[in-house]
């Protein structure tokens, strides 16, 4: 299938964690290839700067405030986007948090809210879309996991767990609705310079050596640096494009080649 640069007109998005980083990147490709979007997120302040951006891409374009591990917000969230829109097409689902822990050291509500939020959210906001694409005839949700959902580095029990488990809902939901032309596949970033990575760094290394220690992760990767965040946005809008429909329930890499590679190196 070729490409078409407006390929997603008529094409109708939401993007969760939509106000910085894979999510902004993402919201902003979609428009430029013709979606309409609507970007939610749990900070207004932020929500308020990339609206204020993708408005220029975009008048069509909102921002709803959301916090994804509650039903009652989700719900709520959806709600204001059928004010805007009749019709929803694609659902990134990407809002996640990264605190450090190990199972021994995590607090059980830390833990219950790493889950709820970067799994149950994304439950929560695949249930409302489901029913929304039903109706629309067919549908394509993204789930941006992380090779962390695949291998582990140490301190992150909880998050590892969550996108381990957000690979399992991708594989469910794509099973449980092809038949209603709906797919389901996940995007698993590795190291990218966006702003989880730099939270991981500041919690790792002192203010003045931050951005050193993300150069270091971004060289373990074998194409020698971090990716960047529109360069997982292009995996997501392919997989939200018709250029992508024979895939369903399977897992993109975007991670440098860090998964293909063992960490056991020969002498020189």
């Amino acid at each position: 299938m070729s490409y078409n640069s407006k390929e997603l007109d008529n094409k109708v998005a939401v993007v969760t964690g939509g106000a910085t980083g894979i999510g902004l990147a993402s919201a902003r490709l979609l428009i430029e290839r013709g979606a309409k979007v609507a970007i939610l997120g749990n900070d207004q302040d932020a929500l308020d700067v990339a609206l204020s951006e993708l408005k220029l891409l975009s008048e069509s374009t909102i921002a709803i405030l959301c916090d994804v591990s509650s039903e009652d917000s989700v719900e709520n969230a959806f709600s204001i986007f059928d004010r805007s829109f009749d019709r929803l097409s694609i659902l990134v689902s990407n809002a996640a948090i990264q605190p450090f822990g190990t199972v021994e050291d995590t607090p059980n509500a830390l833990w219950n809210e790493i889950q709820g939020v970067n799994l149950t959210g994304s439950y929560l906001t695949a249930r409302a879309s489901i029913k929304r694409m039903k109706k629309s005839g067919s549908g394509s949700i993204i789930n941006v996991t992380s090779v962390q959902g695949s291998a582990t580095q140490k301190r992150v029990a909880a998050y590892s767990t969550s996108k381990g488990g957000l690979l399992a809902l991708t594989r469910a939901t794509a099973v449980d609705h092809a038949e209603d032309n709906i797919r389901c596949n996940s995007v698993s970033p590795g190291c990218i310079d966006a702003p989880m990575t730099r939270f991981s760094a500041s919690k790792n290394t002192t203010p003045e050596n931050e951005r050193n220690l993300m150069e270091q992760w971004g060289r373990m990767q074998p194409l020698g640096r971090m990716g960047t965040a529109p360069e997982v946005a292009e995996v997501i809008v392919f997989l939200a494009s018709d250029r992508a429909s024979f895939c369903t329930g399977a897992d993109f890499k975007v991670d440098g080649g860090l998964m293909a590679s063992l960490g056991v190196k020969l002498p020189d």
